[in-house]
């Protein structure tokens, strides 16, 4: 059992206040009677995230808060109080961020990217918004093109930093993005390169033509959904193509181009049909 991510317990003993699970070494702990799935039984195994209450007794739910220890994720200040910033942690318990594992005081309906570790002295969940500390510094080992997965951390003058399969900060450039980014969100990204200095740049797409596939996709999806013309084309502003395809113009000509080759479209004067 490890408090602070899901376990599969089996189910011990029933009571009028809920189920009692095995969390070995003699351990048996409580899934209250509002957590309990219906039909559940002595014997019978649930899927449960542990962690520990006010009292500091292990406890059960089936909830699934919006990150496990180990896992960053960007959450809003619920209160401050003299221990520090709560987090709405998207259970009954909120999340703790002590004051010295704040970068810069949290107020009350701020959002914060976090790490949730287990603090090894208190043996409570709690999160920390320092989480440079947090990254993997051992040398990356990508390979161009890779695809990995991105959480958008925050926006920077160059574009914006983001954290790469929990483990590691890369650089995606403004000119790699076509379309709104939200700190928080998790996306596929593709490891352009990494540089001497063993930092790294990514971007949403794949290099080559591996993007332009994408984009061919897309196109014959909008294609379907307005009757089988669009009026875009070479004339078309780039940034109308932009908010359309989230792509360049150039790459939009790519995929257009790959299509007509292919006998999928006809590229008209004010627009492209499909045949």
């Amino acid at each position: 059992m490890e408090t602070g991510k899901y376990n599969r317990l089996t189910v011990v003993k029933a009571v009028d206040f809920g189920l009692y699970l095995d969390g070995g070494e003699g351990r048996e702990i409580l899934l209250p009677a509002r957590y309990v799935p219906e039909g559940a039984a002595v014997g019978d195994e649930l899927e449960v995230f542990v962690y520990r209450d006010n009292e500091d007794r292990l406890i059960a739910t089936t909830e699934r808060p919006y990150a496990i220890v180990g896992e960053f994720q960007r959450m809003r200040v619920r209160d401050v109080a003299r221990a520090g910033a709560f987090l709405d942690w998207g259970i009954m318990k909120d999340l703790l961020v002590p004051f010295r594992e704040q970068k810069t005081p949290m107020k009350q309906g701020e959002y914060h990217l976090v790490y949730v570790y287990l603090d090894f002295i208190t043996k409570r969940i709690v999160a920390s918004a320092r989480i440079d500390k947090f990254l993997d510094n051992t040398p990356p080992r990508y390979g161009r093109n890779e695809e990995v997965e991105l959480m958008i951390a925050n926006r920077t003058e160059l574009g914006f930093n983001v954290i790469i399969n929990n483990s590691h900060r890369g650089l995606l450039y403004h000119n790699e993005i076509f379309r709104t980014l939200s700190p928080g969100e998790r996306c596929r990204g593709y490891i352009r390169q990494v540089r001497e200095d063993d930092r790294i740049d990514v971007s949403l797409y794949p290099a080559g033509y591996g993007r332009v596939d994408g984009i061919e996709r897309q196109i014959l999806a909008e294609l379907e959904r307005a009757g089988g013309y669009l009026p875009v084309g070479d004339k078309s502003d780039a940034e109308e193509i932009r908010a359309r395809f989230s792509c360049s113009k150039k790459s939009f000509k790519m995929a257009v181009g790959a299509l007509y080759r292919k006998n999928v479209l006809a590229i008209e004067e004010d627009g492209i049909r499909k045949v």
